[in-house]
């Protein structure tokens, strides 16, 4: 796998396509990102016991921290900002409430075949005039995590999550698997503090290129 993308420079360039978005856009664009399970709901449970809930919400923050140091941030809220379990209705109704311009859940993988690795983008079965936006915004992260940090593609899948049932009809909608907590290698790299913040980086590019 790669190494972490060099921060200043990475930063510095995602300013700049916030700034490019900004002028582009008559209005500020709401992006909800659900971060997946919480509380008791630990999700996947990798090597060394690292749970899903911790990875994504480590990542989401970054998220959040990347997006105010931006000159023309995005109106970015999580499903949650803690240690809690919230419900799939609930997320999805947070989601149609605010109007979102875009919905991202974020989960990590797992399988029993611990050779098994890579990302996955997920889409609704469903078709919606919001599909092809989906579509594209897939393969973009699809490209962007194999050219930047070096993870390989499983490919863009259609789905039938409830998440992706419940807002298909009202914005693009995407879950992202950041990876497999049951493959040694990307335990190791989702584990790191500093790698949560090179996934966030990814992510949040993508979208302001969307």
């Amino acid at each position: 796998m790669k190494k972490v993308l060099k921060n200043v420079s990475f930063v510095i360039l995602l300013l700049k396509m916030c700034f490019i978005f900004g002028q582009e856009s008559a209005t500020q664009k709401t992006i909800i990102i659900d971060v997946g399970h919480g509380g008791k709901d630990t999700g996947a449970i990798g090597i060394n016991g690292i749970q899903e809930k911790d990875v994504v919400m480590r990542v989401a923050k970054e998220i959040l921290r990347l997006n105010e140091l931006a000159e023309k941030p995005l109106d970015i809220y999580l499903t949650r900002y803690g240690d809690t379990l919230i419900t799939l209705s609930d997320r999805t109704k947070l989601a149609k409430a605010l109007e979102a311009d875009l919905f991202v859940s974020l989960h990590c993988n797992h399988a029993n075949n611990s050779e098994a690795r890579g990302i996955e983008v997920y889409v609704s079965k469903v078709t919606s005039q919001y599909a092809r936006n989906a579509i594209w915004l897939a393969f973009g992260w699809q490209a962007m995590f194999k050219e930047k940090l070096g993870f390989e593609s499983r490919g863009v899948k259609f789905g039938n999550f409830q998440v992706l049932r419940e807002t298909v009809d009202q914005c693009p909608s995407l879950l992202l698997e950041m990876g497999f907590l049951s493959n040694l290698d990307e335990h190791a790299y989702l584990s790191s503090n500093r790698n949560a913040k090179a996934i966030a980086q990814v992510i949040l590019l993508t979208i302001m290129k969307y």
